[in-house]
């Protein structure tokens, strides 16, 4: 209804009885912001694919990247150290899995030194400093 039909008297058109419009006050108007937004007046025709196999898959996974030990030329001297932090994915720790696949795929006869490291990092989450401990690896590769 309009404002300027308050006072009227209109008929029901469920029961047929007849209904006097009241007089806009500010406890019996509800009005729906949304509903008179530019948003709401845009018409959108949205469609859904259809597949008749499994749909593919958009989000792969990341691999993690090893550096590859050169077979040829000289080899030079380089550096890897692997903190345990970085090797917890999902609350799974896997810091012994991956130290043991970096050490596989540099091969024994090249690896110089292995040092174990203690070090401390400030915890997102609480704010807090921790202790935490790496490796360091020096190779030829």
């Amino acid at each position: 209804m309009d404002v300027s039909a308050a006072g009227q008297a209109i008929q029901c058109p469920t029961c047929s009885a007849e209904i006097t419009v009241p007089q806009a006050d500010v406890t019996n108007i509800h009005a729906n912001p949304i509903a008179s937004s530019a948003a709401a007046k845009i018409e959108r025709h949205f469609s859904v694919p259809v597949h008749d196999a499994p749909a593919e898959i958009l989000i792969t996974k990341t691999q993690v990247t090893h550096e590859v030990v050169a077979t040829e030329g000289p080899k030079k001297m380089k550096l890897r150290v692997i903190r345990h932090t970085d090797c917890i994915e999902l609350g799974r720790d896997r810091y012994e899995e991956m130290v043991a696949s970096f050490l596989n795929l540099v091969g024994e006869p090249n690896i110089i030194s292995i040092t174990p490291i203690n070090y401390t990092h400030i915890d997102i989450a609480t704010q807090k400093i921790l202790t935490d401990y790496a490796i360091q690896v020096i190779y030829r590769g």
